[in-house]
């Protein structure tokens, strides 16, 4: 039987001072341990396996985008099972039809022969869903997700069903290989908290995975969090300060994607979910850190894998060669922090 338990969940609604700083300590500890675990299976992924658990704090949900062979799937199941969720995965394809994820109403026949009408759950009914190449899907596929992603439900044949608390999506897509997918809708890849690019390993790191996985020694994943620690944290997380120049230099990061030459060169602004973005993960930054108020450095720190996803290039942009990480450099240099604005 194996030493390793549960990490108790910290204090979800705290009164007082020392209980918030208590619970603030569980939330580390909770969170050191689950890395630890993570680190068995997932060799030199740190600030991708950070993100992904920043994103499962905040309640949002990843993308996951890079070539394949680097350890996207291993990493959610092995997040799966060290958080102890209930994991569904989805296989993106071509062929794939609405109500192969949410589900689909059956007839069904009953005791005395009286028939009735059934709802047979897809798998998106999970706590975790897994959801592969989710850009080979048809835009009608994947329409299917975006109610389930933005309401925590799903509506089939005129009946609304709630999902699990709580509901993550890990979304992963090839950046590379275009034949039989589809670009994601807009409105589904705002949906996304994060997109998190997921590159291939150094020499060192790949020498690591080469020894695990041609070993006999086979990595056993145990649950150290569960559920009602992430739920717990997810609250807490809210309750870490963000003071009001912090939150204006937010607004003004999003506003200024519709300006001056960032605006030329992105496709289209960033909406308010990424202003929420932002501040949802900088708290979540600053609580794992153990601080109780955000820094405009915990926004810097999240803001690439909260914008990227939402600043396109435009024509200007590509015929420039910039990228969506250089459009984020662009607008930090346009909207300089509270503190450097005070040294102009």
């Amino acid at each position: 039987m194996s030493g390793r338990q549960l990490m108790p969940p910290p204090e979800g609604d705290p009164a007082d001072a020392a209980s918030v700083v208590a619970a603030v300590a569980a939330v580390r500890a909770g969170i050191a341990a689950l890395r630890q675990e993570i680190a068995g299976a997932v060799h030199g992924q740190e600030d991708v396996v950070d993100a992904v658990l920043g994103c499962l704090m905040a309640d949002g949900h990843a993308l996951l985008e890079g070539v394949p062979g680097t350890g996207k799937t291993l990493l959610v199941r092995t997040v799966a099972a060290a958080t102890g969720l209930d994991v569904g995965r989805v296989q993106f394809t071509p062929d794939l039809m609405p109500a192969d994820i949410s589900g689909t109403t059956v007839m069904a026949e009953g005791h005395g022969g009286v028939r009735s009408t059934i709802f047979r759950r897809g798998p998106i009914f999970h706590a975790l869903v897994l959801a592969d190449e989710i850009n080979r899907a048809s835009p009608r596929t994947q329409s299917a997700l975006l109610e389930a992603m933005e309401e925590r439900r799903v509506t089939v044949a005129g009946t609304s069903h709630v999902l699990p608390r709580p509901f993550i999506v890990l979304a992963t897509q090839n950046p590379v290989e275009q034949e039989g997918t589809y670009r994601l809708p807009e409105a589904q890849i705002d949906r996304f908290l994060m997109q998190i690019n997921v590159q291939p390993p150094g020499a060192e790191v790949l020498e690591g995975i080469i020894e695990q996985t041609t070993s006999s020694n086979v990595p056993t994943i145990e649950a150290r969090i569960d559920g009602a620690f992430l739920e717990r944290a997810s609250l807490l997380s809210r309750r870490v300060l963000v003071a009001p120049h912090v939150n204006e230099w937010i607004s003004a990061l999003v506003l200024g994607t519709a300006e001056g030459e960032v605006g030329r060169f992105t496709l289209a602004p960033c909406s308010p979910r990424a202003a929420i973005a932002l501040r949802r993960t900088s708290q979540v930054a600053a609580m794992t850190a153990g601080r109780l108020a955000v820094s405009c450095a915990d926004v810097r720190d999240v803001a690439a894998n909260c914008l990227r996803h939402r600043m396109v290039p435009g024509p200007d942009g590509r015929g420039r060669g910039l990228t969506a990480d250089d459009l984020v450099e662009l607008l930090f240099e346009s909207v300089p922090t509270p503190a450097q604005e005070c040294l102009r």
